[in-house]
């Protein structure tokens, strides 16, 4: 940093804290102040949305990597005890269909989900810097402004007895509110634009997101709906009745009476 720069540092720091001892009026913009709530909120949902995003992807990519370790555990287990039974079958169908979604992640949804809704989301939270530079800039200029009339009112209400400080202290004055106004200005009239952007712009990413999940959804109903043939067709309402469960409780009890399993 520069020493003017320094010096500049040093007199908005001063300013500010003579603005919270009350003894620098604070220009309060309501305009403003709205505009860049609002972006300060759109800010924070945009980087949590990134942040859910890839988070979603590595969910996906993880409970097709968990659900094809546990096919291979079943597919084992059954094919060890009875390789030509009907749930040996079904264990290895069932294997081959988690195989299937496990690499379906990566060619239907890692990379167009990076494509279409990660790529976007990192545009445009590219562009929150650059907007928070002008923001600050604006805020600099703004103590500038704010400091200038002070010295503007000071020589108003007790003249000084050189008869050129209040001129500059006025043109300094006058110099300092242009500066402000433009960029106060330009915030006012682009932040509601950028905003109303926003819209427009995610559109094609929730649509490409949707049409994403469901297909990869409908793949998995479709496969994993092969496994169920090798099943009684009776299966499905034994569980609905809650007779699986009861299957369940009874070879649990055959174990108990077992002489290694039974309580000692």
């Amino acid at each position: 940093m520069s020493w003017s720069g320094f010096k500049k540092s040093m007199n908005r720091a001063g300013t500010t804290l003579l603005q919270k001892t009350g003894q620098i009026e604070r220009t309060v913009d309501r305009d403003y102040t709205d505009e860049e709530v609002k972006f300060k909120t759109f800010e924070k949902e945009c980087q949590m949305l990134q942040k859910d995003s890839k988070g979603y992807l590595d969910a996906m990519r993880a409970m097709a990597s968990t659900q094809s370790r546990l096919a291979d555990t079943i597919d084992v287990f059954y094919g060890a005890a009875d390789k030509s039974s009907e749930s040996a079958m079904a264990a290895h169908a069932y294997k081959r269909a988690v195989d299937d979604l496990d690499t379906g992640i990566g060619r239907e949804l890692d990379a167009p989900y990076r494509t279409t809704v990660m790529e976007p989301l990192g545009k445009m939270n590219a562009y929150f810097p650059i907007v928070n530079e002008h923001i600050s800039k604006r805020n600099k200029k703004l103590l500038d402004y704010d400091a200038a009339r002070s010295r503007m009112n000071k020589l108003i209400n007790k003249p000084s007895d050189d008869p050129t400080k209040l001129p500059k202290a006025q043109q300094e004055h006058d110099d300092a509110k242009e500066v402000f106004d433009m960029l106060n200005d330009q915030l006012i009239a682009e932040l509601p634009q950028l905003l109303d952007l926003r819209v427009p712009f995610f559109d094609p990413s929730f649509e490409a997101m949707i049409r994403m999940q469901c297909k990869f959804a409908e793949e998995g109903y479709e496969k994993l709906s092969g496994v169920q043939r090798y099943f009684a067709e009776n299966v499905r309402d034994d569980y609905a009745a809650g007779q699986l469960d009861a299957q369940v409780e009874g070879v649990l009890q055959e174990m108990k009476e077992l002489t290694i399993c039974g309580a000692s």
